[in-house]
């Protein structure tokens, strides 16, 4: 079974990308981020033809969550509970969404940016990582294999940016979100993929702008984290760079990992 993560940065500007990998990848499910649509503007009929279920979770123009699966799409919850919602009045945003499928219960999520490191949406993303870490220890505490995939926004290690010093006083990189990341891994989840796509230099984000991506100026930022039941079942996992390439390419790169039976 392959599993994968992809922020697609708008599936309206990029079906044809999408379709054509998921041709190419072969892989069972794909947890998506940033679609960028309403759920009446999401293209269900073009993954539907290539044998896939799909759930999608959009309210606008930003954000927009998706889960596309061929070995099953049970039990759907869109957003979690808890969720502490932005705006005025606040509301949950289309920032996560989740699935059984083929035995795994998947979530694609995408964090909040934070934006700068005073800026309100920074204690937002802080709140919604607590929230979202209290619910995923609850899902995988009897055992249920857990993965959650996705856009962290966030680079836990120096070596997930190309220059700390560049990103010394930016979001992403900063103690507290650090800290929230790493209060997953205390809580048994699993980096399921440095093991075998280890840093440094090893990115998943490359900015459009400053010819980032040739010169190799990006950030990894996304990830699957799995619970131990879901780790345990690892076989291999890989950064499709090879995405990233090419006219009409997100600024992600897709990341897959391979599992045993």
């Amino acid at each position: 079974m392959r599993i994968a993560t992809w922020n697609v940065n708008s599936i309206r500007s990029r079906a044809d990308r999408v379709e054509a990998w998921l041709r190419r990848s072969d892989v069972d499910v794909l947890a998506m981020q940033e679609t960028k649509a309403k759920d009446e503007q999401f293209p269900y009929d073009r993954f539907r033809a290539l044998g896939y279920e799909v759930a999608h979770h959009g309210l606008n123009q930003w954000n927009g969550v998706a889960i596309l699966s061929r070995v099953g799409l049970d039990d759907v919850q869109v957003g979690f509970d808890g969720d502490p919602g932005w705006g005025e009045p606040l509301a949950a945003e289309a920032r996560s969404i989740g699935a059984t499928c083929g035995g795994i219960r998947m979530w694609s999520v995408y964090v909040p940016n934070g934006r700068a490191l005073d800026d309100p949406h920074m204690a937002y993303k802080l709140a919604w990582l607590g929230r979202l870490r209290e619910r995923a220890v609850e899902w995988a505490a009897d055992g249920t294999p857990v993965a959650l995939c996705g856009d962290w926004n966030i680079a836990p290690r120096d070596e997930d940016v190309w220059s700390m010093e560049y990103y010394l006083d930016k979001s992403h990189v900063s103690p507290p979100e650090r800290a929230a990341f790493g209060a997953f891994l205390d809580s048994g989840f699993v980096d399921v993929v440095r093991p075998h796509a280890p840093g440094p230099g090893t990115y998943t984000y490359w900015d459009y702008q400053r010819l980032a991506f040739p010169k190799k100026r990006g950030m990894r930022i996304d990830f699957v984290l799995g619970s131990r039941s879901f780790a345990d079942r690892v076989a291999g996992a890989v950064i499709d760079r090879e995405e990233r390439k090419g006219a009409g390419a997100s600024d992600h790169a897709p990341v897959v990992v391979e599992l045993d039976a």
